[in-house]
């Protein structure tokens, strides 16, 4: 991600957690105030009865944001911002503020669209407590001002279609914040921790529920520094095709509730299966514009790490996959392939599966019809003859390693060992000269 908008209740502390981002990761992250509260205080405007006026202004300085942003992001840094339009219009709604009501259509394109909106939640009454604690009553807010205005800001992003996630902000901090820092991708690095020599782009490939989400999941919970040493990989971000594919299961949904017919899947096993073979190139086509926007500076991944997993079936597919990938994506590339049979695969998958949680990435499952038709053929031998070498993919070598990921194992010791060892190898290959 490079740009996450921070929403929230007044007094949620979206100021104070913004503020301890920039100060422990200044390398990479820039924070941009709220606007309107900038706005307000600069012009000494009264926010509840000078409503127009702020409108002007308001409209004034949206110009002068799009360039910070549009700064921040073409450097490679992550744009963390506070509140946003959407929030602001909800609370002109709330306060029947025609001004900026009826202005909103000249700038509601104005920004950027962010990567990410990330929403702090707290209960109202605990706004309301926060907001006299402060002292600052030219900012607070009433409780029915605040229920209307959430109500609004609900429908703008139903309207939008806005990718939103929520954290509970009402509980630990070190909790609060570990979470933050786990969703913008953030791993505070001391100062004795040697990240000039991590992978950068790493490709984790293997059939469903072969382990490639339990390897992230080690890394996640492994110390920095010992992952440094030990695994070759800094802090590091994650992409997935599953959601995308998602995505694209409940769009099909709406389609059939619609009476338009589904586009890419058909119902299987209270799951989904695809049906358009095109959806595979589609996917890597994804992936590939979200890698690039990440690394659109050559030291972008400068002491970062990203993974991207996948998987893909049939007699070509990983071939195809790959060829759909470009040369500046190809040239910074790694891959672990973790390498189960057919039979574990679809026993993993069984196990993992939690009907209540379809969508998630360690809980999804795969149709018996779609593992056999898409994942039963697997062509990863057929590139890759040798436990490891290196792949020539459109004039590029890119090293791999195939990680036998059998017997299964939740040993910590068991998982360390094995990851080590393919990584071991596959660094050495990465470090190694090539074209």
């Amino acid at each position: 991600m490079r740009y996450v908008v921070f929403e929230g209740l007044p007094a949620v502390g979206k100021s104070e957690t913004l503020a301890l981002l920039a100060r422990f990761y200044s390398e990479r992250v820039r924070v941009l105030p709220e606007l309107v509260k900038e706005v307000v205080t600069r012009e000494k405007i009264d926010l509840f009865s000078e409503r127009k006026r702020l409108t002007e202004v308001l409209l004034a300085e949206i110009p002068r944001r799009k360039e910070e942003v549009e700064a921040l992001l073409a450097k490679g840094q992550l744009c963390l911002e506070e509140s946003h339009l959407g929030v602001h219009l909800a609370y002109a709604h709330a306060l029947n503020d025609r001004s900026f009501i009826d202005a909103y259509h000249t700038v509601k394109d104005a920004l950027p669209a962010p990567d990410l909106y990330l929403r702090l939640e707290i209960p109202i009454d605990l706004s309301l407590a926060r907001q006299r604690a402060r002292g600052t009553a030219a900012f607070d807010i009433d409780l029915s001002t605040l229920e209307r205005m959430l109500a609004h800001l609900q429908g703008w992003h139903i309207t939008q279609g806005s990718r939103i996630t929520t954290i509970d902000a009402d509980r630990s901090p070190s909790i609060f914040l570990t979470e933050v820092e786990r969703l913008l991708g953030l791993s505070y690095t001391a100062g004795s921790a040697n990240l000039a020599d991590t992978f950068d782009l790493l490709f984790l490939l293997g059939r469903p529920a072969s382990g490639k989400s339990e390897f992230i999941d080690f890394m996640e919970k492994c110390p920095l520094e010992r992952r440094a040493e030990h695994y070759h990989i800094a802090p590091f971000s994650i992409i997935d095709d599953f959601p995308i594919l998602w995505d694209k299961f409940e769009e099909d949904d709406l389609w059939e509730r619609l009476g338009r017919g589904r586009l890419y899947s058909k119902r299987a096993d209270e799951n989904y299966a695809v049906v358009d073979q095109g959806i595979w190139p589609f996917l890597t086509g994804m992936i590939d514009q979200q890698v690039a926007r990440i690394i659109v500076r050559p030291d972008a991944l400068s002491q970062r790490s990203l993974f991207v997993e996948f998987s893909r079936g049939g007699e070509s597919g990983y071939q195809n996959a790959l060829n759909g990938f470009s040369k500046k994506v190809l040239s910074r590339t790694a891959i672990l392939y973790v390498d189960v049979s057919v039979e574990e695969s679809w026993r993993r998958n069984l196990i993992r599966y939690d009907e209540n949680k379809r969508d998630g990435i360690l809980t999804h499952s795969v149709p018996r019809e779609e593992m056999k038709m898409t994942y039963g053929n697997d062509g990863w031998p057929k590139i890759a003859s040798s436990p490891q070498g290196t792949l020539n993919v459109k004039g590029i070598e890119i090293p791999y390693v195939t990680m036998g990921n059998e017997p299964e194992s939740t040993d910590p010791d068991v998982l360390g060992s094995r990851y080590k060892a393919a990584l071991d190898r596959l660094h050495s290959l990465w470090s190694a000269p090539r074209n």
